[in-house]
């Protein structure tokens, strides 16, 4: 993908999140971008039928998640979004994985780098962020791009409430 085409992309898919979520993804993008990455949303919003095919492919774990949010008048506004390395966007560095991880949190978010791991493997990754050792040989969860808010659960998201800051 050139230049323009991800930081159009980027503008698009910012557009499909929750406003204060945006903003969040928006400062994680721009961080990683003064270290010389090139991150693209490779994915925010879904449709139900979309997260449906995620779901029944394995891709992801529920039914209803994250990215298929709403606002009031049934606009987009996701609380999730897969952030790839647009330089490797099927086989992430580790660098690029810890570091989105370590941005994410920092801006109060979560992301999936942890996810199916044996508390060993995710202390594993808690040490490799805290010395920003970006090379380190850890093992990471299965869905390491994946980025959302911690403000809400995504049962309390289904149910209408949306992060307040």
């Amino acid at each position: 993908m050139t230049e323009q085409e991800r930081l159009q992309r980027n503008t698009e898919r910012l557009q499909e999140l929750n406003a204060l979520f945006a903003a969040r993804v928006k400062s994680v993008l721009d961080c990683l971008e003064a270290r010389g990455l090139r991150p693209r949303i490779q994915d925010a919003w879904r449709s139900p039928a979309a997260q449906l095919q995620a779901y029944l492919s394995g891709h992801s774990k529920l039914r209803f998640g994250f990215h298929n949010v709403t606002d009031a008048a049934g606009k987009p506004a996701a609380l999730a979004a897969d952030i790839l390395d647009d330089d490797a966007p099927t086989a992430p560095a580790h660098a690029f994985l810890l570091q989105l991880a370590a941005l994410a949190e920092q801006a109060d978010l979560s992301s999936g780098i942890r996810w199916g791991l044996p508390l060993a493997f995710a202390s594993a990754i808690d040490t490799a962020i805290a010395a920003q050792d970006w090379q380190a040989n850890v093992k990471i969860g299965w869905d390491p791009t994946h980025v959302e808010t911690r403000a809400v659960t995504v049962a309390q998201a289904r149910a209408g409430q949306r992060p307040l800051s």
